[in-house]
């Protein structure tokens, strides 16, 4: 065995791959577990535990337990907590990265960066933790006066995807115990590895034991919903699907839970007449290719003005052409496998009805043989709005370009959908940059970039692409009360 296998192998032993309840590991019922794989391969890396519902209600039990003594905690404490979190997370990330390259699938390069991305939520919050306000002011009769204060909204519920499955996680933990919040974390059963190893940092950076636990499970559904459903927890924090969104949504209107969903997307990111066009391919690569495409940012409909749009579609498929599809841990990859074959059949599908509805091939289109589930970088260009990837998330790496004549028309196309994630816009125009940024209905826009995330940003959605927003100043908010306490001071 080579001495790249034998480091594969190594990392992935060296995680536990058990249940994290209540400060301990502990198998899941009857010694239930199910298979982690590998999407460039397809072969088993190795088990997990597989919760059941009742493994389950135990970690919630010890979040609830553990509740009033965390919150109690000072707000040093728990800057610290992450602090520390924070610098094993970057001490440790050359192995953790290669942890997340085996189990997801994205070059070594990009889970390098989302172990920083992630450790930067961390350092984020943990300066969060320790400027947690209130407000002190006059009852407006002046016989009063009002105290008001923050505190932890309580036991949380977090539910995390597959596509960044370091970086979701610390997105939602950080706040969390930045506000004194106990948590029961559930990563998606594809991508298990890195958070049970992120519960082993919490541990060691001084989490105390109930304040995060870790369920991994084949049925989401059947272990989680009962949580919601308990009254025991008081908050959930989700990002996935809208589809998913909803379904949770119903369960917590139950027990009225406080929610934080981040959803689905469908991006536009509009090239005007008057841009770069070098910075709006560069901007392009980035939005399209981050993750594969399979990210909810991922530029979705690219709308390229009509006088510019066959120089842009040259210039694109040359630099797409360019990249190297590979195995993640192979130097010079820049493009990894989809998660698994169904996520690789759906972007054949959706580029085989937007072929056969018009629409051209500049580069890529056909799945190589071999094995792992690889999708080669696509270019189509003249893609008709009525083409099914105008309405649905492709999450792969395929760029469909479609040609507009004016702004109002690029707009309304941009605002054509159930979704109001992220736009991104490039123009060298601004007052154009600024009515577009305000007319279309998003919750971020890129103006002449490509990335738009960042810890000290509130990230989030408008309309079905969710409720809430995560990072930035307000993001310890959604796992914050505010209490009122009226004071009299006359008789």
């Amino acid at each position: 065995m080579d001495q790249s296998r034998v480091d594969e192998a190594r990392v992935v032993e060296a995680v536990e791959k058990r249940l994290f309840i209540d400060g301990k590991w502990t198998d899941a019922t009857r010694g239930a577990t199910f298979d982690v794989v590998d999407p460039s391969t397809g072969e088993v890396l190795c088990a997990v535990a597989d919760a059941s519902p009742a493994d389950g209600r135990a970690a919630l039990e010890a979040a609830v337990a553990a509740q009033p003594d965390f919150a109690r905690t000072s707000p040093r404490e728990r800057s610290d907590m992450l602090m520390t979190a924070y610098e094993l997370l970057i001490e440790r990330a050359d192995e953790l990265a290669l942890l997340m390259t085996l189990e997801m699938g994205k070059p070594l390069a990009e889970a390098r960066g989302e172990i920083a991305y992630a450790a930067e939520f961390f350092r984020h919050f943990a300066g969060e933790a320790v400027r947690i306000d209130g407000g002190y002011q006059t009852a407006p009769a002046g016989n009063a006066r009002f105290l008001i204060t923050k505190q932890p909204v309580g036991p949380c519920l977090l539910i995390t995807p597959w596509n960044f499955p370091m970086a979701m996680g610390t997105r939602k933990l950080g706040p969390a115990i930045a506000a004194g919040c106990t948590s029961v974390i559930k990563p998606a059963h594809q991508t298990p590895l890195s958070m049970l190893a992120l519960m082993g940092i919490l541990a060691e950076a001084g989490v105390p034991a109930g304040a995060v636990n870790c369920v991994t499970a084949m049925d989401a559904g059947g272990v989680m919903e009962p949580l919601i459903r308990s009254g025991l927890a008081r908050k959930l924090s989700f990002t996935g699907s809208t589809r998913v969104g909803r379904i949770l949504l119903e369960q917590c209107a139950e027990k009225v839970l406080r929610t934080s969903l981040e959803l689905g997307g469908n991006a536009p990111f509009v090239v005007f007449e008057d841009a770069d066009l070098d910075e709006a391919v560069t901007g392009a690569i980035a939005a399209k290719m981050r993750n594969m495409g399979e990210a909810c940012t991922a530029a979705n409909r690219i709308f390229v003005h009509e006088s510019a749009i066959d120089e842009f579609g040259r210039r694109l498929a040359e630099r797409m052409a360019a990249l190297t599809v590979g195995r993640g841990t192979e130097p010079g990859v820049n493009v990894g496998p989809l998660i698994d074959e169904a996520g690789r059949e759906k972007v054949r599908t959706l580029v085989a009805d937007a072929v056969g509805r018009g629409a051209t091939v500049l580069t890529g289109g056909e799945v190589a043989p071999g094995g792992g589930f690889f999708y080669p970088p696509t270019v189509l260009t003249g893609v008709p709005r009525e083409a099914a990837m105008a309405d649905q998330e492709i999450f792969g790496p395929v760029a469909p370009l479609t040609p507009f004549s004016t702004e109002d028309e690029v707009v309304r196309a941009a605002n054509d959908t159930e979704y109001g994630l992220v736009a991104y816009v490039f123009t060298n125009d601004l007052r154009r940059a600024l009515r577009v940024a305000e007319s279309i209905e998003t919750g971020m826009v890129g103006l002449n970039q490509g990335v738009v995330s960042n810890p000290a940003a509130p990230f989030g959605g408008v309309k079905q692409s969710g409720l809430g927003r995560e990072g930035g100043a307000v993001g310890i908010d959604e796992f914050l009360e505010t209490k009122y306490i009226g004071i009299a001071v006359s008789g």
